[in-house]
C-alpha cells in the first residue's frame, strides 16, 4: 500500500511542479493546491498506514493508530484552503486591474 501511495505522491508532485512553472497565474494556483495535497498524502503515508483501534485509555487492543499525523493533516488542510482562497482572490483582483493572468506580462516594464 505504501508503494501505491508513493507513486500517487510522485505523480502529484510532478503535476504540481509542471503547473507551477507555467506562465498562467491560475495554473500556478492550481499547482500549489496539488502540491499541498501531495504533502498531505506524504505526511499521512510517513505516519504509517496501520489499521487499529482508537487510542482510548479504557480499551485493550493489540494495535493502535497514531492520531498525530491525522491531526497535522487536518490543520494543514485548513491552512491550505485559506491560502488557496487568498491566492484566488488576489488573482481575480489582478485580472480585474491589469486584464491579464500571464506572468510575463505582469512583470512590468523593462528598464535599461
Amino acid at each position: 500500500m505504501e508503494f501505491l501511495m508513493a507513486f500517487i505522491i510522485g505523480i502529484l508532485f510532478m503535476c504540481a511542479t509542471y503547473l507551477i512553472l507555467s506562465k498562467s497565474l491560475l495554473r500556478i494556483i492550481i499547482g500549489t493546491g496539488l502540491l499541498s495535497h501531495g504533502v498531505h498524502l506524504l505526511v499521512l503515508t510517513m505516519g504509517g498506514l496501520k489499521k487499529g483501534a482508537s487510542p482510548l485509555l479504557g480499551q485493550h487492543a493489540e494495535s493502535y493508530t497514531d492520531p498525530l499525523p491525522q491531526a497535522l493533516i487536518l490543520t494543514a488542510i485548513v491552512i491550505s484552503f485559506g491560502v488557496t482562497s487568498f491566492l484566488l482572490v488576489l488573482a481575480y483582483r489582478t485580472y480585474q486591474e491589469l486584464g491579464t493572468d500571464n506572468m510575463e506580462k505582469l512583470r512590468g516594464k523593462k528598464y535599461d
